[in-house]
């Protein structure tokens, strides 16, 4: 399987069982953006459903690759797409480290609900303990992703406002939930951005 695509290979032999040699297959090849994230992606979702020494043994090999990367964004994305599998690549290599009280912080300041938060990610009581910044960037992602697309599905819907049509009442209406949208996605975008410490829009 040599001269398949990464991703070809990796799901070729995670169907049959071998995660031998899909684990393998990560190691050897040229981590890039695209494929590359995408069969490791495909490998951490396969270690999350498994327990013990059988997880281990795919878990730690792709650990130590991916704390490995010399490219820290993607090095970065990764680890929040393990994540998303509930496997953590990170023991406080990659991702910034922040306590409860900072993300309390950071919400106030980006005008963010932290309870939306707290209704997919396990957040401490304690200011002082540590937080899932991982689980936190991926909520965050969803809820800026999902406020995005909505205003921009209203905005569609909307007259052209050079055709030379008169709004209706209701089009208005449609507008202003349409820019309520759109800034909660930039809340909830720069919240993202600090916590990973990313002064530039994602």
């Amino acid at each position: 399987m040599s001269r398949a695509r990464v991703t070809d290979a990796v799901t070729f032999y995670a169907e049959r069982g071998d995660r031998r040699h899909a684990v393998r297959e990560v190691r050897s090849r040229r981590p890039d953006k695209f494929r590359w994230r995408n069969a490791v992606g495909r490998l951490t979702q396969e270690a999350g459903h498994m327990r013990g020494l059988e997880r281990l043994r795919v878990e730690e090999p792709v650990r130590e690759v991916v704390v490995d990367l010399s490219d820290t964004l993607l090095r970065r994305e990764v680890v929040i797409d393990a994540r998303r599998h509930n496997v953590d690549l990170d023991r406080g290599e990659v991702l910034p480290f922040h306590r409860m009280g900072d993300l309390r912080t950071y919400a106030y300041l980006a005008g963010a609900d932290i309870a939306l938060v707290q209704r997919y990610v396990a957040l401490p009581e304690d200011f002082d303990a540590p937080v899932d910044t991982a689980g936190v960037v991926l909520v965050a992602r969803a809820m800026a992703n999902q406020h995005k697309r909505r205003a921009q599905r209203i905005w569609l819907e909307l007259p052209d406002p050079d055709s030379g049509a008169t709004p209706m009442l209701h089009h208005r209406y449609l507008g202003e939930r349409a820019r309520r949208d759109a800034e909660h996605a930039k809340r909830w975008t720069a919240l993202t951005n600090t916590l990973l410490g990313d002064p530039t829009p994602k």
